[in-house]
């Protein structure tokens, strides 16, 4: 079915759907890319102009083939145009009322037979599936910023999705050469659910005095050989992005665990969004004192043996990962791969584990917990049962028994 696909539709040209747009069109597809203005269809068109010339210069693309891309593109400003599309993502800004306006008028424009995606990184798609006849071919298909260098797609079905359409998408996912990773329809999905209250945790520990923001950034790094520190990579994501991500996790699981961060909050409300505003945790900031010295915490933190700064924000994540694979959600796999190639990790939620080994992760939420540095009444059950005095037969002391 794969090579039957010809004309494959993009709803929304922003730096996300221009990057989505340009992986299908470098794949073979015809790609028809749809936006509200010309202004919008124009600025959709640089953004691939400028992706398309820096792989040229780097060598990554002849100019043969970047004529070859360029003739597969065509851009217009009325979804009609996508009435014989076989396959079409929306890649709208992230607001549901945006995607639903999207959503029913792709229903009515394409053909029964063509699939309809999401590239949501949050919302939910069977809510937007609901709003078409034909919710059997809706799914989400998530991508990562930027769309042609980054290597993961989360393909998220919903109740209604069939099984058919999942095995086409997921087909597709790897012929425009990316790893797809089946998920379920829950908030989140994999890489956000576990990445962005690592993010709000990292806030939290910087609002309350506990380390400088290099420090937190450092400390992260080194605790988990990661590219970037969690309030770095908060700036390059979006503030707005990170809040948004947290609240809809707090709707939907109404947990203390994914209560956004007061501090967060306040500067998204003061438009301090990270890169795209020039104003952030450190963009457009200068060098800062050392934490409080009154902080309690701060001292904690530097005199505690039980407790190291990066593991304090490392142990939870890899606690979230946990509840994520004991409740059946995603596989152990699935879950490290999200991590790696969604979002940069070196090693994945239970191959840091396997490092650590389960006793050291529940000592550290433990002290955490004494110390409310943390919501996690009771570390995850798939974690607890891998512990050393673990009945037996449910566990392996110190290591991780998730790929069993």
């Amino acid at each position: 079915m794969v090579q039957e696909f010809d004309k494959v539709g993009v709803v929304g040209l922003g730096a996300m759907g221009a990057g989505i747009a340009e992986v299908f069109a470098r794949a073979g597809f015809n790609v028809i890319g749809v936006e509200i203005d010309q202004a919008a269809v124009d600025r959709g068109r640089s953004h691939m102009d400028k992706s398309l010339s820096r792989a040229v210069s780097k060598g990554k693309l002849t100019e043969e083939e970047r004529s070859g891309i360029d003739a597969r593109l065509t851009f217009t400003t009325s979804r009609e145009d996508l009435a014989d599309a076989d396959f079409v993502v929306e890649a709208v800004p992230e607001r549901m009322d945006v995607k639903k306006d999207v959503f029913a008028d792709l229903d009515r424009i394409c053909p029964p037979g063509t699939i309809l995606a999401t590239n949501t990184s949050s919302l939910s798609v069977t809510e937007i599936a609901a709003l078409t006849g034909r919710p059997e071919k809706v799914v989400g298909l998530h991508f990562f910023n930027p769309a042609p260098v980054m290597k993961l797609v989360e393909v998220i079905t919903t109740v209604s999705t069939g099984e058919e359409t999942v095995d086409v998408v997921t087909e597709v996912a790897k012929r425009i050469g990316k790893t797809p990773v089946a998920v379920g329809d829950r908030a989140g999905f994999v890489a956000n659910a576990l990445l962005v209250p690592y993010i709000n945790d990292a806030v939290r520990l910087y609002e309350r005095g506990i380390a400088t923001r290099a420090e937190i950034d450092a400390a992260a790094q080194k605790a988990a050989d990661l590219p970037m520190g969690p309030l770095a990579l908060a700036d390059l994501v979006g503030l707005d992005v990170c809040l948004a991500v947290m609240d809809v996790l707090w709707e939907e699981n109404r947990d203390p665990r994914f209560t956004a961060s007061p501090l967060l909050r306040r500067m998204v409300a003061a438009g301090q969004l990270g890169r795209k505003t020039g104003l952030g945790f450190h963009e457009g900031r200068s060098e800062e004192p050392e934490p409080r010295a009154e902080s309690r915490y701060a001292e904690m933190i530097r005199d505690e043996e039980t407790l190291d700064l990066g593991e304090i924000l490392i142990a939870p994540q890899i606690d979230d990962a946990l509840r994520m694979i004991g409740d059946g959600y995603a596989s152990a796999k699935d879950v490290d791969t999200a991590m790696r190639f969604g979002c940069g990790y070196p090693k994945g939620p239970t191959e840091l584990l396997a490092d650590r080994g389960a006793e050291s992760v529940v000592t550290t939420l433990m002290a955490m917990g004494e110390y409310s540095l943390t919501t996690i009444a009771v570390p995850a059950p798939l974690l607890m049962d891998q512990l050393p005095d673990a009945e037996e037969g449910q566990g392996h002391g110190g290591g991780c028994a998730c790929h069993g």
